[in-house]
């Protein structure tokens, strides 16, 4: 038999336990109720919901980049290359005069002569310093191409002086002036005035486009 003290403490117990039911029971229907009135909140601000329609996926086609026609450009350059030849000697085809200026048949002496005194605009200019021979070839093609395209009639080139070469010889100076007498849209060239470029430095005339 248990004694009055030790059934006092177990009714105390039991209690105490009865009112942590309770307490847990009165929260969980405070959570429920406060999850109804969250539940009805949000109904009534979305309204009514209808599931999307179902529609099949697209995925954007990126079209491929054009080849470069890197054997066109390899022709074109053989072509060009081929086209300006070092062999070529224009000493004779060039006017005996200062400048050893050049005008093909049939250019007349007055387009000469402006030529030769800077009467003509200079539309472009290509400057080939520190450029070796086949550079200063293809560059000089290429921009007589471009100009004639752009229908540019007069234009620059620079080529200096060679004082910077070996034995300051001016080798590049005479190679230009080969190369543009055998240009076929190369009507005429000068030595440019000494506000132009002087003697490192052609005026170049070319046919209408």
């Amino acid at each position: 038999m248990k004694s009055f003290a030790e059934l006092q403490q177990v009714g105390q117990q039991l209690k105490i336990q009865q009112e942590l039911r309770a307490k847990a029971e009165a929260e969980r229907i405070a959570k429920e109720k406060q999850a109804k009135i969250e539940a009805n909140l949000f109904r009534s601000v979305v309204g009514d919901v209808s599931e999307l329609k179902k529609t099949e996926k697209v995925y954007p086609v990126t079209p491929k980049p054009a080849p470069l026609p890197f054997k066109h450009f390899e022709d074109e350059k053989k072509a060009l290359q081929e086209s300006l030849s070092d062999e070529f000697d224009a000493g004779t085809l060039l006017e005996s005069d200062e400048n050893l200026s050049f005008t093909r048949p049939g250019v007349g002496l007055d387009v000469a002569k402006k030529l030769r005194q800077g009467n003509w605009v200079i539309q472009a200019q290509l400057d080939l310093h520190g450029m070796r021979r086949d550079q200063a070839r293809d560059s000089l093609g290429e921009f007589l191409r471009k100009s004639l395209r752009s229908g540019l009639r007069c234009v620059r080139i620079i080529h200096g002086k060679g004082l910077g070469s070996i034995n300051k010889e001016p080798i590049l100076k005479n190679k230009v002036r080969n190369w543009l007498i055998q240009k076929d849209e190369v009507i005429a060239f000068s030595q440019a005035t000494a506000a132009d470029g002087g003697a490192g430095a052609l005026i170049v005339l070319l046919r209408a486009s």
